[in-house]
């Protein structure tokens, strides 16, 4: 008698597949997850020591690793250096090449090991911990080589990595970068690092646009139309005319050269609308707009921003700490930032803003509705 046949093996559905991708994938999230939760079981002491050498750092943090490890270097590294700590990544294999020459005494040595044994930073550690002032050393490993050269040992929780056959770095790698992101933020903190100073390092690209201060982009005092809040309203307008772009108001002042009202293109129109001639040699102050929204210098641009777009309005005057005018914001130099419609979209949508008086906003930014 014959063996039977042997059955074929179904495939599975295309919603068996899905199903069990996503399923996988979500497994990898948990595991990843886990790996930095349990960073906060040997959280202690030594990053507290970190933390203190970090802060009383004269030098560079010169931060190293091969591999995966010296991937998250590199972003550790660019992390520091963004938040307040002078960084630089040094390549392992570039070191004994003449880069050993960037380690000053008064420098600090970030070195990363998952394990701890990595050849190429065993060979290293004699040349980091005698040129530098110490080492810090990120790794799953307390008995390891590098645990042993270094004054304070920031311990990875050695969980499996996520890789099917435990092989390729990824359990690893997220704590790692989660534990160096700590270490630099919570040394930012400490330092009192400030969303101002963030932006002196962020000039460029959406980031930068969104860290940028309203004197950057305001139309400046001299290029504003300015008059007297006594004057009438036709002595404004040919004392402020001028040719080529214009604001579409003029900011009035009073006797001590603060801002005291606002008189648009608008309101002109609806006086010509409604036939009041006689009201062109009124003072102005009768018709301005008393009540109206300001912007303090060195407020960012995403706060005047949130102001065009939740008051509905096209100009917005930037004043000085005694509400003098400096410049005035106005809409059309907003727009023609490019990617503003990102900037319009999430200031719009994060931001809330009431009808107090003198609202005042995260530091440095000031807001003035006057009354």
């Amino acid at each position: 008698m014959g063996m039977p046949a042997k059955q074929r093996k179904e495939p599975d559905s295309q919603q068996d597949c899905e199903s069990r991708r996503l399923g996988r994938a979500r497994s990898i999230f948990q595991q990843e997850a886990a790996a930095i939760s349990a960073l906060d079981g040997p959280l202690g002491k030594d990053f507290l020591i970190a933390v203190a050498m970090l802060l009383e750092l004269r030098g560079n943090l010169l931060v190293t690793g091969i591999g995966k490890a010296g991937l998250i270097g590199q972003k550790l590294a660019a992390t520091f250096a963004s938040t307040g700590t002078p960084s630089h990544f040094v390549h392992p294999s570039e070191a004994v090449h003449g880069d050993l020459g960037r380690f000053q005494p008064s420098d600090i040595a970030l070195v990363l090991s998952n394990s701890g044994e990595t050849e190429e930073i065993v060979r290293l550690l004699p040349q980091f911990s005698a040129a530098t002032s110490g080492v810090i050393a990120i790794t799953a490993r307390p008995a390891s080589t590098l645990a042993k050269a270094a004054v304070a040992i920031l311990l990875l929780s050695g969980s499996a990595e996520a890789c099917s056959h435990n092989l390729a770095p990824t359990t690893s790698t997220a704590a790692m970068l989660a534990m160096g992101d700590a270490l630099a933020l919570v040394v930012s903190d400490e330092r009192g690092f400030k969303a101002s100073d963030f932006a002196r390092f962020h000039p460029g690209g959406s980031l930068g646009k969104k860290l940028k201060l309203v004197d950057e982009v305001m139309r400046s005092y001299s290029e504003c139309r300015i008059a007297s809040v006594n004057a009438s309203i036709r002595e404004v307008l040919v004392k402020v005319a001028r040719p080529g772009r214009r604001t579409g108001a003029v900011m009035l002042v009073d006797d001590n050269g603060r801002l005291a009202g606002l008189f648009t293109d608008s309101d002109l129109a609806k006086i010509l609308e409604r036939h009041e001639d006689e009201a062109l040699d009124q003072p102005i102050s009768n018709v301005m707009i008393r009540k109206f929204s300001a912007i303090q210098s060195q407020a960012r641009m995403t706060d005047a921003i949130a102001i065009l777009v939740q008051r509905r309005i096209s100009e917005l005057p930037v004043i000085s700490h005694d509400d003098r005018p400096l410049g005035m914001i106005d809409i059309t130099d907003v727009v023609a930032w490019q990617d503003s419609k990102d900037l319009f979209e999430t200031t719009a949508s994060n931001t809330e803003l009431d009808s107090g008086i003198n609202d005042v906003w995260s530091y440095p930014t000031s807001i003035r509705l006057f009354s």
